[in-house]
Order: structure tokens, then C-alpha cells, then sequence
């Protein structure tokens, strides 16, 4: 009986917790991610979604952790083109495959260019060395010396 009594006032000190409850961690996730939902999955919530009353839909929103303002979306993407329509991104479309491949190329073709450009300077320093040791070869063959 007193063993009783004694863990009844230990339970009251303690702030009626246990001692063994193991804590939520505190700490918050470093960064949120942002859901993706796959083309089936988005056809499948929307199926399920028509065919309940609307006492239901709520339910199924909740249970899937949803808002009503993805279904309307979802409901738009539908009706551009079925599957295709559900698996487009929202947000801003990327860019176009032919520019991205324009501007790969625009600068493969400056680079190049740059390439070329001192490929000439060094071909015009040969040209302007061999010009000169073949002048160097002719004065040495006359015997003429320059005079300092």
C-alpha cells in the first residue's frame, strides 16, 4: 500500500508525466520539399474523387493529406489531354531544346573563332621569324656584318 502511495506522489512531482515517454525531437527538418505526384496517381484521386458523394470527398482530401485547389488544377490538366495533360509540371515551362541547343553551339562557334584568331598570331610570328633568320642567312653568306 505504501508502495503505491509513493508512486502516486512521484507521478504528482514529476508533472504526471513518466520518466521513460521518450520525446519528439525539436529540431525542425533543415528544408520543406515540395510533393510530386505521378500522372496515375493524380487520374486515380481524381476517379475516386467524381465517384464519391460530397459528403466523402472531404474525407478522401484528408486522408491523402490534399487541398481542393489541386483537384480543381488537376481537373484542368485532364481536360487539356487525358495522361499527357496530368503529367505536365505546373509552373514555368524550361527552355526550348532548339535554343538551348543555339546557344551551345553560339558558343562553341565563339570559342572556336578565339581558337583560330591566335592560331593566326602564331602563324604570322613563324611567319615574320622565318623571315627574319632567312635575312640573318643571307647576311652571313655575303659576309656583310652591321655596325654597332
Amino acid at each position: 500500500m505504501v508502495a503505491i502511495r509513493d508512486m502516486l506522489v512521484s507521478s504528482v512531482h514529476d508533472g504526471g508525466m513518466s520518466r521513460d515517454v521518450e520525446h519528439p525531437d525539436p529540431e525542425v527538418p533543415p528544408r520543406a520539399t515540395r510533393r510530386r505526384f505521378p500522372a496515375e496517381y493524380k487520374a486515380r484521386i481524381l476517379a475516386e474523387y467524381e465517384r464519391l458523394p460530397d459528403g466523402d470527398k472531404g474525407a478522401l482530401l484528408r486522408r491523402e493529406g490534399l487541398y481542393s485547389s489541386l483537384i480543381s488544377e488537376w481537373r484542368k490538366q485532364a481536360a487539356r489531354g487525358a495522361v499527357e495533360g496530368l503529367a505536365t509540371k505546373r509552373g514555368r515551362p524550361g527552355p526550348d531544346v532548339k535554343d538551348r541547343r543555339i546557344a551551345r553551339l553560339e558558343a562553341e562557334n565563339e570559342r572556336l573563332r578565339a581558337e583560330v584568331a591566335k592560331k593566326d598570331k602564331v602563324i604570322e610570328v613563324q611567319g615574320k621569324v622565318s623571315a627574319l633568320l632567312e635575312e640573318l642567312s643571307r647576311s652571313a653568306d655575303t659576309g656583310e656584318r652591321s655596325k654597332p
